[in-house]
């Protein structure tokens, strides 16, 4: 789902920038302050509205072509944070569950992972997915819903894998290594365990 910031909507607020003469449309290539996975592209149609959209692994950032650099880098990291916030609010169902993993099947893996089901369920507290290659079924952990859509993308992807490797030798990593945001979702899912294992404050008493 593409965030907008434009006037006249609901939460949304029209993009400022300095007086600049307008730069013909042109499609700018990722400058190397941004994350490598934004490309943002400028348009000298768009005159006050900035909005996002991912694309694969990449998320588009459109903008005014008369923005300045300064403008282009917190704007980027606006509609990052936007995006981050509609994802973390939107729980997809069994039925696009199954379609992401075969998109993700088709672009990742050749379209050789063809599972039979997929589907979220409850009683995986321990884990954050699981395959039976056997059954050709695939289980995620409801746990992963509201995590942002690149954590659960590795998830499914992981056990798309294992529907063609079922242990994780080599050959099953070397499967994830064309997903560019592995180690990223690793890390978020490790920070999510570690914060887990936290102790909890007890609440403040009223007074």
């Amino acid at each position: 789902m593409p965030a907008d910031l434009s006037p006249g909507l609901a939460g949304e607020t029209p993009a400022r920038s300095a007086e600049r003469q307008p730069r013909p449309a042109a499609i700018q290539q990722p400058r190397a302050s941004l994350p490598s996975a934004v490309e943002v592209r400028r348009s000298s149609r768009r005159r006050r509205t900035v909005s996002a959209y991912r694309e694969g692994d990449r998320t588009i950032v459109l903008i005014p072509a008369r923005m300045s650099e300064a403008e282009e880098q917190r704007w980027v990291g606006v509609m990052l944070d936007k995006l981050a916030a509609q994802e973390s609010k939107r729980v997809i169902g069994d039925s696009e569950l199954a379609e992401r993993a075969e998109r993700l099947s088709g672009q990742y893996l050749e379209g050789r992972a063809r599972p039979a089901s997929v589907r979220w369920v409850t009683n995986q507290n321990t884990r954050w997915g699981s395959c039976t290659p056997a059954e050709g079924s695939i289980r995620l952990s409801h746990r992963l819903q509201g995590m942002p859509e690149y954590v659960v993308d590795y998830v499914l992807l992981h056990e798309l894998a294992h529907l063609l490797v079922p242990g994780h030798g080599p050959r099953f990593w070397r499967l994830l290594e064309a997903y560019s945001r592995t180690e990223r979702a690793r890390g978020y899912l490790e920070g999510v365990v570690a914060a887990d294992r936290l102790p909890h404050l007890p609440a403040a008493r009223e007074e």
